[in-house]
Order: structure tokens, then C-alpha cells, then sequence
């Protein structure tokens, strides 16, 4: 199984501005929430653990305490270019309608839906390529902590479906989405599940 953790909240997240190669430090509710998480986790045999090489994935990875955290380039957020750190409301409507009608579509200096997915789907067919081992292990899981754009492209890899699917899926901070494997290949068993916080 592929377990998919999107970091804990940052800063930015919470301040409502557009995060993607940018560092930004983990809130106290990003926090807590990777508490959440490594309670949800813990006792599960773990086969790896990859992240992103940004720090608030990294943190959230080690907090899990799955074991040691190997980085993974590939899982890193998209780029956002000259739009990096923007408030979500300042984005120009125009670009908010070239990226959701052109997955090819990339602002100035950054990335394109289209190319996330290359990355991640190359990422995904490594981890999914061996019968009874990697993330086909029916023994143990693999644990890739990332971000938005990524998991949900690894989404819509697993459902065969193309990069505009990333527009209709909601993913929180702190969750899990999770990809088995079966008879037809890979099969999403699990989507944005959030642990509840404490009554």
C-alpha cells in the first residue's frame, strides 16, 4: 500500500497564500495534526519513508516516526513561479482560468500540472514496479509525505485519469490518501481521510 500524508499546516497555508517551493514553517495546529497522524500510523509495518525536500514535509515525515526518511525530488510541491506567495485572491482571474482549462498551462518561472504529473507518475510506477515488494508489499507500506499538487496527481494516476481532475479533489493539510494494488493495477482505497482532533 501507498500511503500518502500531505504535510501538516504552514504558515502559509493558514495565511491563505499560494505555497510551492517556498519554505514556511509548520504551525502549532500543522503540529498537532502530524500527532493526529503518527497515532492513525502507529503499529503499521513500514517498509520506506520518502518526502518531499521541502522542510515542512520533512518535518512532518520525521514526526511521524516511521523510520529513517529518504528525500525524493519528485515529490516536491509545483512551482508556482512569479505567483510563489501570492494571496489566493490576487491571482489574476485569467490565470486562474488558463490553469484549470490547460494542464500544460505554466506561469512565468514556474511549473505545469502536466509536468507534476510526468514527475510523480515516474515516482508512482517506481514504487508500484515490483510484484510483492515496494508498495506492492502485502506486508508492509511505503510512506510518501508531500504536498497538494503531487498527491493529487498520483491521484489521478492511479484512476487513469488526466491532470484536470486535480480542480474537483479537496485535500487537506494533515491527511492521508492511500493506493493499493489490484487485479487491474493500481486502485485508490483511500481519499483525504483526516484523523479527528481531540473532543
Amino acid at each position: 500500500m501507498l500511503l500518502l500524508v500531505r504535510h501538516g499546516e504552514s504558515a502559509a497555508n493558514a495565511g491563505g497564500l499560494l505555497l510551492g517551493r517556498s519554505e514556511s514553517p509548520l504551525t502549532d495546529a500543522g503540529r498537532e495534526q502530524i500527532g493526529r497522524l503518527a497515532a492513525l500510523l502507529a503499529g503499521r509495518s513500514v517498509a520506506m519513508v520518502r518526502s518531499s525536500p521541502l522542510g515542512r514535509a520533512q518535518e512532518t515525515a520525521r514526526g511521524l516516526g516511521l523510520g529513517p526518511v529518504e528525500v525524493d525530488d519528485r515529490w516536491v510541491e509545483v512551482d508556482y513561479g512569479e505567483f510563489e506567495g501570492e494571496a489566493l485572491g490576487a491571482v489574476p482571474a485569467e490565470v486562474w482560468r488558463s490553469w484549470r482549462s490547460d494542464p500544460s498551462y505554466r506561469p512565468p518561472g514556474g511549473e505545469s500540472l502536466a509536468q507534476v504529473a510526468v514527475r510523480v507518475r515516474d515516482a508512482c510506477e517506481e514504487l508500484f514496479a515490483e510484484d510483492g515488494g515496494g508498495a506492492r508489499d502485502p506486508g508492509a507500506d511505503v510512506v510518501v509525505v508531500s504536498h497538494v499538487s503531487p498527491i493529487k496527481a498520483a491521484v489521478a494516476w492511479a484512476l487513469g485519469a488526466g491532470e484536470d481532475l486535480a480542480w474537483r479533489l479537496h485535500l487537506s493539510t494533515g491527511s492521508l490518501t492511500r493506493i493499493g494494488w489490484g487485479p487491474s493495477g493500481p486502485a485508490l482505497t483511500g481519499f483525504n481521510e483526516v484523523p479527528p482532533a481531540p473532543a
